[in-house]
Parts: C-alpha cells; sequence; structure tokens
C-alpha cells in the first residue's frame, strides 16, 4: 500500500542530484514506540561520539544508579556518559564496538540490579530563560547530549562554535530520508512537544528569531502532530517563531546542506559551515533530548531506535537504554526469521554491516536493519569504470566521484583531497546509480581514513620537530642563564674589589694627614742613608784600586815575569806582618 504524503511547502529550491527511493518505513513507523525490558548486562564504549573518548569516573566494584555519571569529557569536543539503570561496575575493559571493522575499544561494563533505582537528577531548571547561553551549554555537555541523527556530535560544542554575529535561524531537521529508519518519524508523532519546547529553549539559547521545521512529505502524522502543537502555543502564547516546510521525498533531503539549500536557498560553499550564515540545524531527537536535560535535568542514557527489515518477525521502533546488547533489541522484535545473513546499523544507503550483533546500542544507533538475500538486489562484480558520469549528476554535493575514484584507486589521496573528498557526506547515491556497480564509497572511505592517517602522523612529526626544537632552545637559554649568572658574579667581585681599593686608599690619605711632619724626618733620614752607602762603596773601590796598584808593582821587584797572575784577592804580605 503507498504511503500517505503530505503537499509540499512552496517555494522550496531544492539541492543538485539525489534519488527518489522505494521507502519501506511501515509496518515499524505504524506502531507506536515500545519499552525494552532491562537486560543483564550493559557495556558502555568510551568513545561512542565524535571527539575524544570520555574519562572514566568511577572503579570497578562501584554500585551506581540511573542517570549516574560514569565517564566525563575529557576534551572541548567530547561528551559524558552516563549509567542506563542501576548495577554495579563489573569491569572497565575493551569490548566489541558497533564498527565496520569489527573494532574493539575500552568499555564501562554494568551487571544490572534490576531494580533501576534513579540517581538524583541534574538541578531542573524550568526558568531556562534566566539562564545564559553559556550555562546552557554546560548543561548540556553535563547531561551527554550529541547529535542523534548520526553524527553524534556534541551539542554543545555545535552551539559554541556558532556565529558569533549570532543565530538568525533554527533549523529543525525532520526529514529522516534513509528508506527504512523511522525513529525521528515516530518520535514526532507520539513526542512533539518536548520537540517544540526544546525548539524555544534553544532559541533562547542561541539567540535565534526563528525556527523552520523540515519535514519530508511522506510523514503526515508527524506533520499533523507538530503543527497541532505549534497551533496550540500561538494561541495560547502568542508564539508565532515556527514553521514546517514540507519539503520533497528525494535522498538525500536530510543532509545538513541540502536541507538548508532547500529550505533557505543558501548554497554553503566548500570550507565553510551553515553557522557562517547565521543557521543552527538539529536533529529532532537531539531537541527533545535537550529539552529533557536542561529543563528536567534528565541526562541522556537512552534513545529511539527502529527495528526493521524483512529478516525481523515484528519491525518496530523500541526506547532502548544506551548499552543494550543488539541481540537483545532483535529479541524484543520478536527475534530473526529464517534466512537472515546480514544485520546492518543505520540505513541501507549510508549503514555498514556488523561482524555479530553482541555489540552494544551506542548513542549512533538509530536503526538496525536485518536483512535476507532476497531483501536487496543481488550485486554483481565490479566493472571497469566507463565515464558514463551518471556519479556526478546525481551527486547531492556536486562532486566528481568518477575522478576522486580513480585517484582514490590509484592511491592519490592528496589528488583526491584537492578534487574535496571532504565535502562527500557518504550518501551512497553515486555507488547506487553507478552501472559498473563499483563500490564508490567504500573508496572514498578509505582514502579519507588513509590521509587522516598520513596528517596523523604529520602531527606526531611536527610535535616532535617542536619538542627537539623547544629542547634546544631550553639548553641554550639556560647556558646563556649561567652565563648572564657568572658575568654577574664576576661584576659584583670586580666591584667589591674596586670598593675595598677605594677603602683602603681612603684610610691611608687620612692616616697621612694625621702623622705629615714623622713621614718627612722618615723620608729624609732614608735619603741620608742611601747616601752613606754610596760613599762607603766608593771608598772600597778606591781601596780595591790602591791594592791592585802596590800588587803590580811588587812583582816587577822581585823579578817576576810579567803576566804573572797572582790572585788579586789575596793580601801581600810585608815585612812587621802588615797588609
Amino acid at each position: 500500500m503507498p504511503e500517505a504524503r503530505a503537499t509540499t511547502s512552496p517555494g522550496l529550491h531544492g539541492f543538485h542530484g539525489g534519488l527518489d527511493l522505494d521507502y519501506h518505513k511501515a509496518p515499524a513507523c505504524d506502531r507506536p514506540i515500545g519499552e525494552m525490558l532491562l537486560v543483564d548486562e550493559y557495556v558502555l564504549p568510551l568513545h561512542m561520539h565524535i571527539g575524544a573518548p570520555a574519562i572514566p569516573v568511577v572503579a570497578v566494584g562501584d554500585h551506581v544508579r540511573r542517570g549516574q555519571l560514569l565517564a566525563r569529557p575529557d576534551d572541548f569536543i567530547s561528551a559524558a556518559i552516563h549509567a542506563p539503570t542501576s548495577g554495579v561496575i563489573q569491569a572497565i575493559e575493551p569490548r566489541g564496538l558497533p564498527h565496520p571493522g569489527g573494532l574493539s575499544a575500552q568499555s564501562i561494563v554494568l551487571a544490572a540490579d534490576g531494580e533501576d533505582r534513579e540517581a538524583e537528577p541534574l538541578d531542573p531548571w524550568p526558568d531556562y530563560q534566566n539562564k545564559s547561553p553559556v550555562e546552557i551549554r554546560a548543561r548540556l555537555r553535563e547531561a551527554g547530549i550529541v547529535g542523534l541523527g548520526g553524527a553524534v556530535f556534541p551539542t554543545a560544542v555545535k552551539l559554541a562554535t556558532a556565529n558569533p554575529g549570532g543565530v538568525e535561524t533554527l533549523v529543525l531537521n525532520g526529514a529522516e530520508c534513509e528508506p527504512f529508519i523511522s525513529c525521528d518519524d515516530r518520535l514526532m508523532q507520539e513526542a512533539p512537544e518536548p520537540i517544540l519546547r526544546g525548539a524555544q529553549m534553544l532559541l533562547h539559547a542561541v539567540g535565534a528569531s526563528r525556527c523552520l521545521i523540515g519535514i519530508e512529505d511522506n510523514k503526515p502524522r508527524a506533520i499533523e502532530a507538530l503543527q497541532a502543537v505549534i497551533d496550540r502555543l500561538a494561541a495560547e502564547e502568542g508564539e508565532q517563531r515556527f514553521e514546517i516546510k514540507v519539503v520533497p521525498s528525494i535522498y538525500p533531503a536530510g543532509g545538513e546542506k541540502q536541507l538548508i539549500r532547500t529550505l533557505t536557498g543558501i548554497e554553503v560553499p566548500r570550507n565553510r559551515h551553515v553557522t557562517d550564515y547565521q543557521l543552527l540545524c538539529l536533529n529532532v531527537g537531539t531537541v527533545a533530548n535537550s529539552w529533557h536535560a536542561v529543563v528536567e535535568g534528565r541526562p541522556l542514557t537512552e534513545r529511539v531506535v527502529t527495528v526493521t527489515g524483512g529478516g525481523v518477525t515484528e519491525p518496530r521502533n523500541f526506547r532502548v537504554r544506551i548499552g543494550t546488547p543488539m541481540a537483545k533489541v532483535i529479541e524484543a522484535a520478536g527475534g530473526y526469521t529464517d534466512g537472515v545473513d546480514r544485520l546492518l546499523m543505520g540505513g541501507p544507503m549510508m549503514g555498514f554491516a556488523l561482524h555479530e550483533d553482541e555489540v552494544p546500542v551506542v548513542k549512533a544507533t538509530n536503526c538496525l536493519l536485518a536483512m535476507r538475500p532476497a531483501d536487496r538486489d543481488p550485486t554483481p562484480p565490479p566493472q571497469p569504470c566507463i565515464r558514463c558520469s551518471r556519479c556526478s549528476e546525481a551527486c547531492p554535493a556536486d562532486l566528481l566521484p568518477q575522478q576522486l575514484y580513480w585517484y582514490a584507486r590509484a592511491q592519490q589521496f592528496e589528488r583526491s583531497h584537492d578534487y574535496h573528498l571532504f565535502d562527500c557526506i557518504e550518501c551512497g547515491v553515486c555507488s547506487a546509480v553507478c552501472p559498473s556497480h563499483i563500490p564508490l564509497v567504500q573508496y572514498f572511505r578509505h582514502a579519507k581514513t588513509e590521509i587522516w592517517s598520513a596528517e596523523r602522523e604529520r602531527a606526531k612529526a611536527e610535535h616532535a620537530r617542536r619538542r627537539f626544537e623547544f629542547h634546544n632552545e631550553r639548553i641554550e637559554r639556560q647556558k646563556a642563564e649561567r652565563e648572564a649568572a657568572l658575568a654577574k658574579k664576576r661584576a659584583a667581585i670586580k666591584a667589591a674589589q674596586e670598593k675595598a681599593a677605594k677603602k683602603d686608599a681612603k684610610e691611608a690619605d687620612a692616616s697621612a694627614n694625621a702623622n705629615g711632619d714623622g713621614s718627612q724626618s722618615a723620608t729624609k733620614s732614608a735619603d741620608d742613608g742611601q747616601s752613606a752607602a754610596s760613599m762607603s762603596i766608593e771608598a772600597a773601590r778606591a781601596r780595591a784600586k790602591e791594592r791592585k796598584a802596590r800588587v803590580q808593582q811588587g812583582e816587577r821587584a822581585t823579578g817576576e815575569p810579567d803576566g804573572a797572575e797572582r790572585p788579586s784577592d789575596e793580601p801581600t804580605e810585608r815585612p812587621g806582618g802588615s797588609s
């Protein structure tokens, strides 16, 4: 039976490319949201959001209650994690993640006690109008609120990085364009009040003047439920800031830039963000949980998950506690049907196959899609690219997928980057229309991973270089400080010596002035002594010359030959013994 559709709103702008898919939201969206029973064990990965993993604040053996903080944010881009029920912390160890590579990550394992006792809630703020934007962002961070549309970007960070000039328009994303997912549809049908009240709170937090709500035309009951509350708020409170915009069901109408383009006509260029244009876009589930966190003081411990596909006995949406094993969620939907060979987290376009169903539901889990071979078209082996350009014509990001594919396949990742690889939203449209059945999105994801890895290596090398330079600078600085200290010490010693010399000279002058006559007499006596010594020396020299002359005369008188030597210092004996 074809689904009922609402009339598309006039004045919409649309976006480039896209696909008109066959939707399979019934029967899951036709049934009320179910409540999951408690399970024995919950596994909470510390990294279930974009950014840095959270840091545990509990230890093994601690008893916790529902809503109690288990792990705090570790960085600006990070999110807190809270207990989904009461119980005992059984372990903090690596456990499997819902990841296409089957990876593991450090996780908190909570053994439930079955009592589901709640911790003291955060301080409720029904008067949020008296709270500043900074206080509201701090509450959202404290409550662990992240984007529930699949991106899991911390909401407090998204509000904090809005345009410094303010936000003019708040956009609520209720498009939900994946063909099997209906959790947002069902939430809008059953809980329109928290969504719109949350929007009022966020309008106050960012200073926006209006709120546009984008919903695809295949959700008439959700549109009706929200419009009824809008009309009541307008009548009771004079609220005129809300407007619902019904958009065509063209995949991926729920992409942020695609929805902004459709609603406002603003085409956000590459390397820019919607916040640069005074716009802020949030998922309806994120807005509802923001209301619960701020006004009621309830942290994020659960979310609505669609369980559907031909491989599930009773497709339905469930309100699931974060950390619940996916196998238990499948059991709540009646279990698997015969022939199931694939379980996806997310939809068939952007979801990924899981290696096992024992991994936990995380904040990003919006859908569990169980499929049989009969539920999907056969995938022929890839053939060479024929350059037909169908992928470029259908790409909603207006890229050149075939060129990106060639560069990614050739491992020319820098060239892929030059062709704006990171503008790719991985919607899968190019892969769906490719007549050669090339898994283009897989190549793009691989290229992104390689570029991220190379950037991390470059960052490490740059960090090592800076550390080396800092080390050398520190050594040079310490050397200069030592030399300066030594020079200062030498200068001090020299100054002290000069001061002592001046003091001694001053004291000598004072002593000379006090004993002036005595000094002159001493000087005269010293001069007289030097004259007497000189006269004595001259007399000795004269006597020596006289003796030498007498000796020479005596030698000639006795007939000694000329030139005979006799010691000049021996006295010549004369009669009578005189010399």
